[in-house]
């Protein structure tokens, strides 16, 4: 493996399934060569974006409207904000990747009650978010530069414990390795408090999908499915709330959800335990 494979191994962001926009309609606003790879900020038919690569890279990791900055652009950050149903409550969470911060800031605003800490191996991603995706820091929202495995282990060595974490790893190709296995996923496992939820992002059309999922129902047994482009999955650590409880609050959060544009209308219907991977599916080790 060479040197720089293993660097971008070790990325921490976000990643969402989009299309390129042409590049004739993008007005490049930043581009900086970070440690780890260029970072691309452009606007397009009112959105603001950041890429990892160039502007003509098929995925995003942030978009958002400067307009109306708290709405929710991707349906992957709509359905990880879906946690907030099986917890409506947490005190502490743990946000794996930055970007341009829309998850960290979605919580902040849905839970302020809650302290949040980021994750992420890059100090020019926090930068460029707060430059241009009105990211900030405080009391109650924490950047750490680590990589996201380094950070959790080193929290369990600490014996923190975390209501939520969210896990959007993602190197120029997919999940980085050493961040997909049973054992770190164990480790993720390790601090969440009783009944914690771990939220964690990946591609409903990965070639991984289905020991993914192998991987998850090893250390969480059941969990719920969210589909779209991306796929997310909820885990609890504890008993899985049913859909009943799930859609009560829903119905409980929508006020406060409803103008990042999360409706349980359309997320409700993706709830589902079914086991859509063959039996035979090997989990993901080290």
């Amino acid at each position: 493996m060479s040197m720089r494979h293993t660097r971008l191994a070790a990325r921490v962001a976000v990643l969402a399934l989009a299309a390129a926009t042409p590049l004739s309609a993008q007005t490049i606003l930043h581009n900086e060569k970070s440690a780890f790879e260029d970072i691309v900020v452009y606007e397009s038919g009112g959105e603001r974006c950041m890429k990892f690569g160039s502007v003509q890279a098929p995925g995003r990791q942030t978009c958002q409207l400067p307009a109306r900055p708290q709405e929710l652009l991707f349906d992957y950050t709509r359905m990880m904000m879906a946690s907030l149903y099986l917890r409506p409550d947490p005190r502490r969470i743990l946000v794996i990747g930055l970007g341009g911060g829309s998850l960290p800031m979605a919580l902040a605003k849905a839970v302020p009650e809650a302290s949040v800490d980021v994750v992420e191996i890059d100090p020019a991603v926090a930068r460029v978010a707060e430059r241009f995706f009105g990211f900030r820091t405080g009391p109650s929202m924490r950047v750490e530069v680590a990589d996201g495995r380094a950070f959790v282990q080193a929290a369990a060595r600490r014996g923190d414990r975390y209501d939520i974490v969210m896990l959007d790893a993602f190197d120029e190709a997919y999940i980085p390795r050493h961040l997909s296995t049973v054992e770190f996923i164990r480790e993720v496992r390790s601090i969440l408090q009783p009944g914690g939820v771990l939220a964690a992002n990946t591609f409903s059309s990965s070639g991984s999908y289905a020991n993914e999922s192998a991987t998850y129902a090893e250390v969480f047994g059941a969990f719920y499915n969210l589909r779209s482009a991306n796929r997310v999955i909820l885990a609890s650590a504890g008993a899985l709330p049913d859909t009943e409880t799930v859609a009560a609050r829903a119905r409980t959060l929508r006020p406060v959800l409803a103008p990042m544009g999360i409706d349980p209308g359309r997320l409700l219907p993706m709830f589902s335990t079914g086991r859509d991977w063959p039996q035979d599916a090997r989990p993901l080790h080290d």
